[in-house]
């Protein structure tokens, strides 16, 4: 079975390092920076760090009910019906909570809930 991967909204981000962060680097105890197993990376390093290249997010198993049409039109896009069935309720959750703090979606996540 194919391997699917969660797309999130801060995936492309880049990281900004504050004012803030870098004043607490320079302030850090320098007794701890001699550890082999967790070097001390100064603040440049992480400047423009992708955000959440890797993340996927914890999964709990459901049992599900859902009329056998639908099913029948999940299993017809190929292999993957359950992911597919997440990635709608994900888009949809996105919506709503986009909605509900922010405004109104783009044009074209707009079209997609119409």
């Amino acid at each position: 079975m194919k391997r699917a991967y969660t797309k999130t909204n801060s995936a492309g981000r880049r990281l900004k390092v504050s004012d803030e962060t870098r004043g607490l680097y320079e302030k850090r105890d320098r007794s701890l920076d001699h550890d082999p197993d967790a070097p001390v990376l100064p603040p440049e390093v992480w400047q423009n760090a992708a955000i959440g290249k890797y993340y996927r997010p914890m999964k709990t198993p459901v049992s599900l009910r859902i009329d056998n049409d639908v099913l029948a039109w999940l299993k017809s896009k190929g292999e993957g019906h359950i992911s597919r069935i997440n990635g709608i309720l994900r888009e949809r959750m996105e919506q709503e909570t986009f909605m509900s703090g922010r405004g109104d979606l783009p044009p074209r996540k707009r079209e997609l809930f119409r």
